[in-house]
């Protein structure tokens, strides 16, 4: 038989000889005479032994308070708004946040600055696995996603985060997505994305963000850093995309919505973006292009294309424009320039290894730069002639050029259901998780070497 947490209080107050003071009752929430919550003295908060609900432990965290998970199923869908905490499981694969299929968010951070959430799975969702949104400082650390009805792990119009060594599958959209950030001062680093309808997504974003040493397989699109005026910040510009292995993303029974039915059969893909940078990828088996820069054709579209002498404007900038009128748009073509494809390893690709495809003006004129990739296709015939990074092209840019219109109008396989995708394997816990101090997010992004990062070895038996 439990007793009362007054009763335990003053049995102990008694036989120490003293003074009983601080120990109210049950009826208190935890709270002592003082008002401060007596189970956050070391500044964590153990779920459930101390709070029965992640929510309620949030709820009653304060800045820079860990609040610690032991494994259990929660069906629980949290909110978060107080700054800088820490939320993390003592187990990667025992921890589980189950939406049920009718919840709608496994942790969602509204605005709250710093929230690190870490060692933990999130998955029935009927939207996103694990959501920030509207906050500048965000970490995501040995997460692991799956079968949400939207995004994996996801942050939209937040800057200086970090996503790191996680896994996300089962998401029709994308398994990671950063959007609406610019400059978005944010790193993507060692994450698996699969059996999702795009590995990557990032509509309107980018400046400092990186997507590093990743792996991104078996979706229906690898990687699509992408523009639009459907969101707002656009166009998408100046990500980097380095290091990654991109591999047989021509999944047909992934589910997925339209534009990842558009992008489909891509390594990665660029449909409308500015100042991209490509390097030392591995890229490799896709029914239609490794690298393609593409133009996005936005039907409806709230806006026209900004002058490019506008691209420096900050998103914290653009977003409070005034809203045009779209009933002065119609089909809107959004064009990828000035992005650099240089020393990626591609190969078996369907079409073309290397792409580029435009509809109207001078190709050359793009800015859009091949060099020393390993490669035995490009579309039009000799890319790295015609588009180089030094010096002048040449030659006949119509001469095995993409037929883009040919590509949009193909039959695609319809979109599979995310409450049936697969469970994924094992994945490796957080070290010392359960000794391991708060670390809000207040450090982010980690700092990246570039320049150290190599074209990955290819995976066993590929």
């Amino acid at each position: 038989m439990s007793r009362p947490r007054w009763w335990r209080c003053a049995a102990v107050a008694l036989l120490a000889g003293l003074v009983l003071a601080g120990c109210g009752d049950d009826s208190g929430g935890g709270e002592d005479s003082d008002g401060g919550d007596a189970v956050r003295a070391d500044g964590t908060i153990r779920v459930p032994e101390e709070r029965p609900t992640i929510q309620e432990a949030v709820d009653a965290a304060q800045p820079g308070d860990l609040v610690l998970v032991a494994p259990g199923v929660y069906n629980e869908a949290v909110d978060v708004g107080t700054d800088d905490l820490t939320i993390r499981g003592l187990e990667r694969d025992g921890v589980i946040l189950d939406g049920q299929f009718e919840l709608d968010n496994g942790i969602r951070v509204l605005g709250a600055k710093g929230v690190a959430v870490e060692n933990m799975t999130a998955r029935n969702y009927t939207g996103n696995g694990f959501f920030w949104t509207g906050v500048e400082g965000y970490r995501g650390s040995y997460l692991t996603a799956y079968r949400n009805g939207d995004y994996g792990i996801y942050a939209f119009d937040s800057v200086k985060g970090q996503l790191e060594h996680s896994y996300a599958s089962g998401s029709p959209d994308a398994g990671i997505y950063i959007g609406q950030c610019y400059p978005c001062d944010a790193v993507v680093d060692d994450v698996i994305s699969e059996y999702n309808g795009m590995g990557y997504s990032g509509t309107n974003s980018g400046g400092n963000l990186l997507i590093v040493n990743s792996t991104f397989r078996y979706n229906r699109a690898g990687v699509v850093p992408n523009s639009g005026s459907y969101e707002l910040c656009y166009p998408g510009r100046e990500t980097t995309i380095v290091g990654n292995t991109v591999h047989s993303n021509n999944q047909p029974d992934t589910p997925a919505i339209d534009d990842a039915l558009l992008a489909m059969w891509n390594g990665i893909l660029v449909p409308g973006g500015y100042d991209h940078v490509i390097e030392r990828n591995l890229v490799f088996d896709h029914e239609r292009t490794g690298i393609g820069l593409v133009l996005y054709p936005e039907e409806d579209a709230n806006d026209d294309v900004p002058p490019e002498d506008e691209l420096g404007r900050p998103c914290a900038e653009t977003k409070n424009d005034p809203a045009p009128d779209p009933d002065d748009f119609g089909l809107v073509l959004w064009p990828t320039k000035g992005t650099s494809v240089r020393d990626n390893v591609v190969r078996d690709s369907g079409l073309a290894d290397l792409a580029f495809a435009w509809i109207e003006g001078d190709p050359a004129t793009y800015g859009n730069c091949f060099a020393g990739n390993e490669h035995a296709t490009t579309a039009p015939t000799g890319l790295e002639a015609l588009a180089p990074c030094e010096g002048t092209g040449s030659g006949d840019w119509n001469a095995g050029a993409l037929d883009l219109l040919a590509y949009v109008e193909d039959e695609r396989p319809p979109a599979g259901d995310y409450k049936t995708q697969p469970v994924p394997p094992e994945q490796p816990d957080m070290p010392d998780a359960a000794t391991a101090p708060a670390r809000p997010a207040t450090d982010v992004p980690f700092p990246v070497d570039l320049d150290a990062i190599t074209v990955p070895a290819p995976p066993e038996g590929a």
